[in-house]
């Protein structure tokens, strides 16, 4: 081998290990500063998330809820305020939640939750009141089996009822600055009607710490609550949070129903 090609072979050698070692560099992150400052501020958050039960009562057999859950769910949308944190069941679905019967835990599609449930609706301003039956639509249309039952709303307009003693509300208290940064930030209260008093709040945030990519088809708030303080609960089997049903839960454990 002549000195040329040696010089050669050396310089091709060289050239290879600048190219390897230039795959094996880690390239840089764009969203570092902005995952970085997320993080801290929703670690300041998390300082004052949390339950606080100041006061609970027995045999409820009603109450009012301020506003229902939107029917669609938010996956991406960074600075819509429709409460991701709170995400659960929507529309009618929210309302049956609490007229489903609790049993060990487990909310079986069948009354024997809350007796009624009152509901503001938002187009017309009226009050109206959602209880709970078992619907046998073999009664109307033969081709359902006889064994076919669906658990269904019945709504009336309740101008003259009595208004419930208990209330619940949510609202998404994020800050521009939050969203910014990907934070959702959720408060969710039980109050009593009568004396204006706030008798439990629950304060939640949860951060998509990758910055609202949409790579690989993320939906960025579903997986924000992953990150979540309080955090939730994980679905039977998998690792995935469970926040259906969320709202039932923490009210229940302030308004009791015997």
């Amino acid at each position: 081998m002549t000195c040329n090609t040696q010089r050669i072979v050396r310089l091709l050698a060289l050239l290879f290990l600048v190219v390897m070692q230039g795959c094996a560099t880690e390239r840089p992150d764009p969203n570092k500063k902005k995952r970085d400052e997320a993080i801290a501020l929703y670690e300041k958050h998390c300082q004052q998330a949390g339950e606080k039960i100041y006061r609970t009562v027995d045999h409820v057999q009603g109450l009012l809820l301020f506003k229902s859950r939107p029917k669609k769910t938010n996956f991406q949308d960074q600075f819509v305020l429709d409460d991701p944190y709170g995400h659960d069941t929507g529309g009618d679905g929210y309302i049956l939640t609490f007229l489903r019967k609790n049993e060990n835990g487990h909310l079986r599609y069948e009354p024997g939750g809350y007796g009624y449930i009152d509901v503001i609706d938002p187009n017309d301003g009226l009050r109206y009141r959602y209880t709970a039956y078992l619907d046998q639509p073999w009664l109307r249309d033969k081709k359902y089996a006889e064994w076919v039952r669906d658990f269904s709303l019945h709504k009336v307009l309740a101008p003259n009822a009595p208004l419930p003693r208990y209330g619940v509300t949510y609202d998404d208290i994020s800050t521009h600055e939050d969203r910014e940064h990907w934070i959702a930030g959720s408060s969710l209260k039980v109050i009593d009607l009568q004396t204006h008093e706030v008798m439990a709040e629950r304060i939640g945030y949860m951060v998509d710490l990758g910055m609202g990519s949409l790579n690989g088809g993320r939906s960025p708030w579903l997986i924000a609550a992953s990150q979540a303080c309080p955090s939730f609960p994980t679905i039977p089997g998998t690792r995935h949070p469970e926040q259906q049903l969320q709202t039932r839960h923490f009210v229940e454990k302030v308004l009791h129903t015997n």
